[in-house]
């Protein structure tokens, strides 16, 4: 069933959209990312022309109207939000979706207003990266509903991944990853870039709305199902003598819900209080800038560098595959307020302590894809270290095995042989990251191991572990007192112990430096 725009859409709404598609014709700028000098960098954006300079005209007639085409007040709350990044997206709207009346517009509102926790929750995960993705929008003059599109597309989250292999916040598909120069390798997937992967979306998104003569909805259409798909369909109307706006065509069933779901989330977004939604409160400032460094380096000693967890500078860098920046010169995403510790941390920072590598001598019997599992290496990152084009190996071969302290088997020495399996029963609190970081074993060897085919575990279950010769941790081990030496670091001390970082911190309470003759509390494997 086809549902078409109301008409109450009058003829002077029409021409004003009109109006700002042409604007947005000349408005095709490439996308500035973020620079470790954000007042400089801010101060750059603020002097080029936004889209509310361009387009003023059109957002004084629409927040001047209601429905009924008289003026109305903005809300209280409305008018306090003005300066928070939704009430910035807000005044940048230029589909206007109040105007927009449609069943399937409803549906999908309804069901967004049926989970209250859904904006407290998605814009928790979005909050790193909502601003950066309206400024790039704002730089370009497009409209700021898209900023959403990622929430329909993968709830802000850069390390997604669909049934289709489509990856990162705006979810490419990997051959159209490639089309827009979306680097893919075993290092790194430009896709789960948040830089990257959004001056791609927004390069694409142009380019439909140039091939859809300047309509936005029939061009987010073929962002979801292709530009083939939307111009088959609208040949097929215009052979039949039917209309080929977005609400008439014939469409697959995921893209005829994909746009009202966007225009959904701008009505909510538009008027919060109407549908019973609270938006959470969000700075319209920068949340982070980037730093470029010139050679390889851990994740985690990057966040130690910036004294913040792991964990979040993770997010804030989820193309880094194997946790270690890319061979050659890259950009880390740095949380502003961070930027100034970490570059003068990274700069002093030892050779010897940005990333290592452990050789391997290859014996009888080993395979590439054991070794790799082994150490906790992924397939492809030890085929490019190595520059090997076969799996094929030779005894005595060495190999050299890229290794860094958050590696989940991390050993000091050349690693034992491996014994047959043994069991260990899944206690309170176990997870299968831990269980594998705890017996020196890759989460996939566990997995394979135990048939797994999902990472949930039950309290008493008895898993096999493949592990080697060594013995595995006992979480009841009395705790070591280390006492810190003059040159220990945190990196130091985990490779010595064979602990990773975050533990080393959270047992401690530890910040990024160490003193001297300080005690630290070590749980040793």
């Amino acid at each position: 069933m086809r549902f078409s725009v109301s008409h109450s859409i009058s003829s002077c709404r029409t021409l004003l959209l009109i109006a700002g598609f042409a604007v947005l014709a000349g408005c095709q700028t490439a996308p500035h990312g973020p620079t470790s000098s954000q007042t400089e960098a801010r101060a750059d954006v603020r002097s080029k022309p936004t889209f509310r300079e361009r387009g003023r005209d059109i957002l004084l007639l629409r927040n001047a109207k209601g429905n009924n085409g008289v003026s109305r007040p903005r809300s209280e709350l409305e008018t306090h939000t003005t300066r928070t990044l939704w009430g910035r997206i807000r005044q940048g709207f230029l589909l206007d979706p109040t105007a927009i009346e449609n069943a399937r517009i409803d549906r999908q509102r309804l069901a967004f207003a049926s989970e209250p926790r859904y904006f407290e929750l998605t814009s928790k995960r979005s909050e790193r990266y909502l601003h950066y993705v309206v400024e790039q929008l704002d730089e370009r003059g497009m409209p700021l509903e898209l900023a959403l599109l990622p929430f329909v597309e993968s709830g802000y989250n850069p390390m997604a991944l669909s049934r289709s292999q489509a990856a990162g916040i705006w979810q490419f598909i990997p051959s159209t990853g490639a089309v827009f120069s979306l680097r893919q390798d075993s290092w790194y997937d430009g896709r789960r870039d948040i830089t990257a992967s959004t001056a791609a979306a927004l390069d694409y998104l142009t380019k439909l709305n140039q091939m859809f003569d300047g309509d936005w909805l029939l061009a987010v259409a073929a962002y979801n199902c292709g530009e083939g798909c939307v111009g088959r369909a609208i040949e097929a109307n215009r052979a039949r003598g039917l209309p080929t706006d977005y609400w008439h065509l014939d469409l697959p069933y995921e893209t005829m819900n994909y746009v009202p779901k966007l225009l959904a989330l701008s009505q909510i977004i538009e008027s919060p209080e109407l549908h019973g939604t609270i938006l959470p409160d969000l700075a319209d400032s920068p949340y982070f800038a980037a730093v470029t460094i010139e050679r390889q380096l851990d994740l985690h000693k990057a966040a130690e560098l910036a004294d913040i967890p792991a964990e979040d500078f993770i997010k804030l860098n989820p193309g880094f595959k194997q946790r270690v920046t890319a061979p050659g010169a890259y950009q880390l995403l740095v949380p502003v307020d961070r930027v100034e510790q970490f570059s003068t941390a990274l700069a002093e920072l030892p050779e010897e302590e940005h990333l290592s590598f452990q050789r391997y001598t290859v014996r009888a019997g080993d395979t590439l894809s054991q070794i790799a599992s082994r150490h906790g290496v992924a397939l492809g990152a030890l085929r490019e270290v190595n520059q090997l084009d076969t799996s094929m190996l030779r005894i005595g071969q060495e190999l050299m095995l890229p290794y860094s302290a958050s590696s989940p088997a991390a050993p000091a020495a050349a690693q034992p042989a491996m014994v047959a399996s043994r069991s260990y029963q899944v206690r309170s609190g176990d997870n299968l990251w831990e269980i594998a970081r705890r017996h020196g074993i890759s989460v996939a060897s566990l997995k394979q191991q135990n048939m797994l085919t999902t990472p949930a575990l039950q309290v008493g279950q008895t898993l096999e572990i493949p592990g080697p010769a060594s013995a595995p941790s006992n979480p009841d081990r009395e705790p070591v007192v280390y006492t810190v030496k003059p040159g220990d670091s945190l990196f130091s001390i985990s490779r010595q112990f064979n602990i990773a970082i975050d533990r080393i911190r959270e047992h401690n309470h530890l910040g990024t430096h160490l003193q001297p003759g300080q005690q630290l509390t070590l749980r040793i494997p």
